[in-house]
């Protein structure tokens, strides 16, 4: 595939002020946003990496393709995902099947325990759910277990953003939440195993405790215990929709009653993020991928990401309906960025943490699952509030 890395001419939209939830004139029809995903889900499972650039390359030997969809890393997790919650939600079946043929396959191989490959569970606790197939336990058992267990921990207990490549010592990163806390969760309410869920939501307090930044609201990358600092102090896009996707879905999940406190912080420092995306938010609909740093790139699938959770959190009231026009105007931004084949265009490379702020600004931007998956997410979510 051909590396693009600029956005489609935009399309002309009707213009419309209508706030979220009130059944504003639609942009773009049913049929219209199926076949998007549609599309987008066609580009996930033909991604390839036909340089070798993209490639991880273990001290073992191993080779781990993050682009192509035989592999198995956090970019297929958060695919998986995202065609879970379209198929959730409609039914199709051939989406299904996609889900089901990435497990037989990959569970048959199997692969190292880490933070990032923990990430399909949560889609393969759904499966689990809707269809009772026991073959599938012992996985969700075992691979729950480490989490809670086995899993190297932070000073204070964190769990350490240990991965393939990197152990990341005494670190704490964003993304461990999207990646690991919440299959945790969802496995523990599978199972009824209340002790997963109650180390789930500590570790969303104890993230929150070191990567939230007071000033703006939003999210530093990283924090380390070795120095007691936050990299680069890198408000990174991506980083910070996971923040913005994994706190909805995390209530929605658990279901706390409005009193408790945990569901009150929660949706408390959710506010204050979106409140600071508002801000920052580019006239184009997208957002840059250092946040408040206007000269780095826009960034397509972090859009995706604050899109989705924007939509769900006002849907299921956790945000304001003020929000609205915001979560509307990044869902246009992403149609605008699909390319006729199916790519989300603008997305950047899968990311470590930096040292400095060039090392966000020269990530490179490639098709990637999760850039594909984020928008089918975003896609799947305006679908079932506006449709």
């Amino acid at each position: 595939m051909t590396e693009k890395t600029t956005a489609p001419q935009a399309a002309v939209w009707p213009v419309k002020h209508s706030p979220l939830l009130r059944a504003p004139e639609r942009f773009i029809s049913r049929s219209g946003l199926q076949e998007l995903v549609r599309r987008l889900t066609e580009n996930l499972v033909g991604i390839s990496d036909e340089t070798g650039e993209f490639l991880l390359r273990l001290d073992d030997g191993r080779v781990i393709d993050t682009k192509g969809w035989a592999g198995w890393e956090w970019t297929h997790g958060v695919g998986l995902y995202g065609m879970w919650q379209y198929y959730d939600q409609t039914g199709e079946t051939a989406m299904r099947d996609i889900i089901d043929a990435w497990f037989a396959a990959r569970l048959a191989e199997g692969t190292t325990k880490n933070v990032n490959t923990m990430a399909p569970f949560l889609t393969l606790a759904f499966r689990y759910e809707e269809t009772g197939d026991r073959t599938l336990l012992p996985w969700l058992d075992s691979w729950a277990e480490w989490a809670m267990r086995s899993m190297p921990r932070t000073p204070h207990g964190g769990m350490q953003h240990i991965t393939l490549a990197e152990e990341n010592h005494h670190q704490l990163w964003d993304d461990t939440l999207m990646m690991t806390v919440l299959p945790l969760a969802k496995i523990g309410l599978l199972l009824d195993r209340p002790h997963y869920v109650d180390e789930a939501t500590f570790q969303f307090l104890t993230h929150a405790a070191h990567l939230m930044d007071r000033e703006t609201g939003l999210w530093f990358h990283g924090w380390s215990f070795e120095g007691n600092h936050n990299f680069a102090k890198a408000r990174w896009a991506r980083g910070n929709s996971w923040l913005t996707m994994v706190i909805p879905d995390f209530l929605e999940l658990v279901d706390l009653p409005a009193s408790n406190p945990v569901r009150r912080f929660l949706i408390e420092i959710l506010d204050a993020q979106v409140a600071a995306l508002a801000r920052l938010q580019d006239s184009s609909g997208l957002w840059h991928t250092l946040l408040d740093d206007p000269s780095s790139y826009l960034e397509a699938s972090a859009t995706a990401g604050f899109a989705y959770g924007i939509l769900k959190g006002v849907r299921k009231g956790y945000l304001s309906e003020e929000y609205g026009p915001v979560a509307e105007k990044a869902v246009r931004a992403v149609i605008d960025n699909i390319s006729d084949d199916g790519e989300l265009q603008q997305v950047s490379f899968g990311t470590g943490m930096g040292s400095d702020l060039d090392f966000y600004r020269n990530i490179p931007r490639t098709s990637m699952p999760y850039g594909q998956a984020m928008a089918i997410l975003c896609l799947a979510e305006y679908l079932r509030t506006y449709y």
